[in-house]
């Protein structure tokens, strides 16, 4: 409807959307962006970073602010470590019919880069990028260690999750396929779909 009310001004506010003022301020960059974005959310376009949610987490209230971005970074070391986890369990199987877990673990994906943007964005410098690359060479890195995992229990749907953390990435405005490749082996990834969808197909 906007678009068709007022195209000039909409397209203006996408203009400003992908091509934001660069600058080497990391607090100004950040305060650009939250402009942006929530201009962008009132027109109706996604946005990297919900604006929503980052009012939301500002409003929650905390004794000690200045400790806030160091719990941000533990919270995302916890949940890069647990994903392995949810290898143990039966209902974190991907289901290619659905497209997603059983368990809807596959929502994980859209909640960590979400989360991540709106923490770092509010409590860190504006290194998103940063801590997400991070989280994703720890998640890699736990997840890798399943295939020294003699215990069956622990690895029986270790395919569904090494495709979670492709989801993650894929889904991601901060993270691309090259880093990935970078830290997990892309033939893992390959052999992760050959097997649930062959396994997806034989129980249709």
């Amino acid at each position: 409807v906007l678009e068709d009310r007022i195209p000039f001004l909409m397209a203006s506010v996408k203009d400003l959307q992908h091509f934001v003022p660069s600058t080497k301020d990391l607090k100004m960059k950040t305060v650009v962006n939250k402009v942006v974005n929530e201009m962008s959310s009132a027109s109706g376009l996604s946005c990297d970073v919900d604006p929503t949610l980052i009012n939301a987490l500002r409003q929650q209230k905390s004794e000690r602010r200045e400790n806030e971005y160091e719990v941000a970074c533990l919270l995302m070391v916890f949940v890069a470590v647990a994903i392995p986890k949810l290898a143990r369990q039966d209902s974190s199987v991907y289901k290619a019919a659905l497209e997603g877990n059983v368990n809807n673990c596959h929502c994980l994906a859209l909640a960590v880069n979400q989360l991540a943007g709106a923490l770092f964005s509010i409590h860190g410098p504006g290194d998103v990028h940063d801590r997400l690359q991070e989280f994703l060479a720890l998640a890699s890195s736990s997840l890798l260690r399943l295939g020294q995992e003699n215990d069956k229990e622990a690895v029986k749907n270790r395919e569904s999750v090494y495709i979670l953390l492709d989801k993650i990435v894929t889904e991601s405005p901060f993270l691309t396929m090259d880093l990935l490749e970078s830290c997990f082996p892309y033939a893992l990834l390959r052999n992760a779909y050959h097997s649930v969808y062959k396994a997806s197909a034989a129980d249709v």
